[in-house]
């Protein structure tokens, strides 16, 4: 797989709980926005990739790998949702991502 920054981050993860990480959580002067992005990718890929989409200086990365869950598919079918990573990325509070336009 070629690395670029536009393979290893795939979207942002836009919840209530990431709206609030993205506003000042806490009151401190920090700010924190979550990607999902490629399983392969490690944290200075991410924060590279984030520094040349975004151009921002990110001070931190947190990475998680997010489990599949049991999920009732229909009638008496079972599945499991898709498992996937994601970045926890930290930036200062005067450096801002515009994600949603």
């Amino acid at each position: 797989m070629e690395k670029n920054a536009y393979s290893l981050i795939i979207e942002p993860i836009l919840t209530e709980k990431t709206n609030i990480l993205r506003t000042n959580p806490h009151n401190t002067e920090k700010r924190y926005y979550v990607f999902k992005v490629h399983k392969d990718a490690n944290k200075p890929e991410i924060m590279k990739a984030i520094n040349t989409l975004y151009q921002v200086n990110p001070l931190d990365c947190k990475i998680i790998n997010v489990k599949p869950r049991k999920k009732n598919r229909r009638m008496s079918k079972r599945g499991y949702t898709r498992s996937y990573k994601k970045a926890i990325i930290v930036l200062d509070g005067k450096e801002k991502i515009e994600i949603i336009k």
